[in-house]
């Protein structure tokens, strides 16, 4: 079992809710309030998972720079209220930043009850595992 400091429960929470937020900001089309505190909720609650050191050494690697700059580039534009642009931009930005850990967030649903055995099934599971880049060892 994994134990998680308070820090990093706050962490997970403001992430959560900063996903959340980003969501419900995107359904309301495009609502620049709801993507500006979905970002800062995110980077927040990233901050306070991994902590401020980690934090920042993730977000400059150089393999990573580009995406880091997207990434900031789209708040920027969120935070201007050019919402779509900002979105577009920022959407790119986590591709790159975030793109390693499509396929172990695949491997993670697929361990939970009802959304495991849906992404799972036979018709499901080769473009999913496609999309996130999920490497299928052969048989």
């Amino acid at each position: 079992m994994i134990w998680l400091s308070e820090s990093q429960k706050f962490g997970v929470g403001f992430t959560a809710a900063g996903v959340l937020f980003f969501i419900f900001g995107i359904l309301t089309i495009f609502d620049s309030a709801l993507l500006a505190l979905g970002n800062i909720l995110f980077v927040t609650g990233i901050t306070l998972i991994i902590g401020p050191k980690k934090t920042l050494i993730f977000f400059t690697r150089q393999h990573k720079i580009r995406g880091s700059i997207c990434f900031a580039l789209g708040i920027l534009l969120i935070l201007l209220k050019r919402s779509f642009l900002g979105f577009i931009v920022e959407t790119i930005g986590i591709l790159a930043l975030f793109g390693d850990f499509f396929a172990i967030i695949v491997q993670f649903l697929r361990s939970i009850p009802y959304v495991g055995p849906l992404l799972s099934h036979p018709y499901i599971a080769p473009t999913i595992d496609r999309i996130a880049g999920v490497r299928v060892l052969p048989v």
